[in-house]
């Protein structure tokens, strides 16, 4: 499933695409998906498209979070993030799920 959420997002223009396995860390899920867009309507594209592409493949879309910068989708085992630039640099969740998994080795 990673590859093909990699593969729509790139397809769709979506940057600086990161994929965070945070497996045997106490996590609500096993891998994250982060990706920036050109914009708040750019945001809502891709989640328009990941759902286009995914769901006719059985994904299954447990629940979204939107905002017009910051759209959070789950999808069980994988949650994705897609934010524009300044929330990424804002909440900084790469940094927060490299703290947890630091601090779960431990």
């Amino acid at each position: 499933m990673i590859d093909e959420i990699v593969k729509v997002l790139d397809l769709k223009k979506a940057e600086d695409i990161e994929v965070i396995d945070l497996e045997g860390v106490d996590y609500i899920a096993k891998e994250v998906v982060i990706a920036s867009s050109g914009g708040a309507k750019h945001t809502q594209a891709l989640f328009d498209y990941l759902k286009k592409e995914l769901k006719p493949k059985g994904v299954e879309f447990f629940g979204s979070d939107e905002s017009d910068d910051w759209i959070v989708v789950d999808l069980g085992e994988v949650i994705v993030h897609l934010m524009t630039p300044a929330y990424r640099q804002k909440y900084a969740i790469e940094e927060f799920l490299s703290d947890l998994k630091i601090s779960n080795r431990v």
